[in-house]
């Protein structure tokens, strides 16, 4: 890939009931060697969703019929589904708007009017699978929880845990230095670089369904005051 230096064409489904919007990035992303498909409703996406996996969604928040909160929350509710990146693209710009998209699962959240640079780069942000923190490819949490780096997967006395990318990245990030206390800036950081969203609760919302979906494994998360969190057996 030319735009995100990535080996292999990625598909993404841009779902908008604005023609311009969905014609715009469409035509942006095809010239960066990505497969585009558009989807005006929650109709027309799962239609797609039945023949093609995505990479990525991109999600209008204000569609007809059903909201895109609710495809957000239906999509990571359903096994097949509740891996796939999904960044919210939406016009409301208030705080609580964008901790609502983050609650329900989304990756990510930008307003518009944005900027196809800046998506690209939150895009690359969400899809890159690097390895910045170090070579070790498992990682074990309290012999019950393991971390498996190659299959980006985490597994719970064996059993797979179903975690969103950003989910996964910051389970891996604390995991990465564990007894290390990690400040929420460095972990938005390590999730978004340069072009991260700055909300101050965006890290305490994806803590939160962590601990939640890790069960009794979400003790080792401990918050530490006045800094963030951290990693501890």
């Amino acid at each position: 890939m030319r735009g995100l230096d990535m080996k292999e064409e990625k598909l993404i489904i841009i779902v908008d009931d604005e023609p311009d919007i969905v014609d715009t990035i469409t035509e942006y992303f095809t010239n960066q060697d990505f497969r585009v498909k558009g989807a005006a409703n929650s109709q027309e996406l799962f239609s797609l969703l039945n023949r093609n996996k995505p990479d990525l969604i991109i999600l209008d928040l204000t569609l007809p019929g059903m909201h895109g909160l609710e495809v957000c929350r239906s999509l990571r509710q359903d096994d097949k589904y509740s891996s796939i990146p999904i960044i919210i693209l939406s016009a409301n710009r208030e705080e609580n708007d964008k901790v609502s998209g983050l609650d329900i699962g989304a990756d990510d959240y930008m307003v518009k009017p944005f900027s196809l640079k800046e998506l690209e780069a939150r895009i690359k942000a969400v899809m890159r699978r690097e390895d910045p923190l170090g070579r070790t490819k498992l990682i074990n949490i309290g012999q019950i929880l393991e971390i498996d780096r190659d299959q980006q997967e985490v597994r719970l006395n064996g059993k797979p845990v179903m975690l969103t990318p950003t989910e996964f990245k910051i389970l891996e990030c604390l995991a990465s230095r564990k007894n290390t206390a990690f400040s929420r800036d460095r972990v938005l950081d390590f999730l978004w670089g340069e072009e991260k969203i700055v909300i101050g609760r965006t890290i305490d919302v994806h803590i939160r369904h962590l601990r939640e979906k890790l069960g009794d494994a979400g003790k080792f998360i401990k918050n530490v005051r006045g800094i963030g969190y951290k990693i501890e057996e």
